[in-house]
C-alpha cells in the first residue's frame, strides 16, 4: 500500500505544472519587431490583466506552420485574448519574413538565446509549436500543449 500512495505522488507531482516562471526566463531579453530588447518579464507586464496565449514557433517549422491557420481561428474566436508570438528563428531576417509570409498577427518577439536560453530551459522546450496560456493574474493556466486543439488548451481560453 505504501508503494502505492508513493508511486501515486510521484506520478501527480511529476505530472504537476509550473504556475510561474523563474527569475531567470523572466529576465531573458528577447528582441521586439523594431530590433529593442526587453525582458520577457517586461513582455508580460504589458499585458497584466488580460489573459495571454503564448505560441512558441519558427518559421522553419513545419508542425508550426500547419498550425498556425489553426491559431488563426482562436485569434477570430477570441479577440479579447492577446496572442503572443515568441520566435525561435535562427536569424532576425527569418523571423520577420515569416511573419510576414504565415500572417502571424499579435505581439511578435524573437529569442535570441534560442533553445538553449533561460527561458526555453526554463519551460522545458522539447518541441514547437508550444502553446502555454498566462491568466489575467499572471500564473500560468496552461504549461504546455503542441496543438489547438488541445483539451486543456480550450479549457484555459474560456
Amino acid at each position: 500500500m505504501k508503494l502505492l500512495i508513493t508511486l501515486f505522488l510521484f506520478v501527480s507531482f511529476a505530472q504537476a505544472q509550473q504556475k510561474t516562471f523563474t527569475e531567470a526566463a523572466l529576465n531573458e531579453k528577447f528582441l521586439s519587431e523594431d530590433n529593442s530588447e526587453i525582458t520577457f518579464s517586461e513582455v508580460l507586464q504589458q499585458y497584466k490583466g488580460k489573459t495571454v496565449f503564448i505560441d512558441i514557433w519558427a518559421s522553419w517549422c513545419k508542425d508550426c506552420i500547419v498550425g498556425m491557420p489553426k491559431v488563426h481561428k482562436l485569434q477570430k474566436d477570441n479577440p479579447e485574448i492577446v496572442f503572443l508570438f515568441l520566435s525561435l528563428d535562427k536569424e532576425t531576417e527569418s523571423w520577420k519574413n515569416g511573419i510576414e509570409k504565415y500572417g502571424v498577427i499579435g505581439e511578435n518577439y524573437f529569442i535570441p538565446a534560442g533553445w538553449k536560453g533561460d527561458f526555453c530551459t526554463s519551460i522545458d522546450l522539447d518541441w514547437i509549436p508550444r502553446y502555454m496560456i498566462v491568466n489575467p493574474e499572471g500564473e500560468i493556466s496552461l504549461y504546455k500543449a503542441i496543438d489547438t486543439n488541445d483539451e486543456n488548451l480550450l479549457k484555459a481560453l474560456k
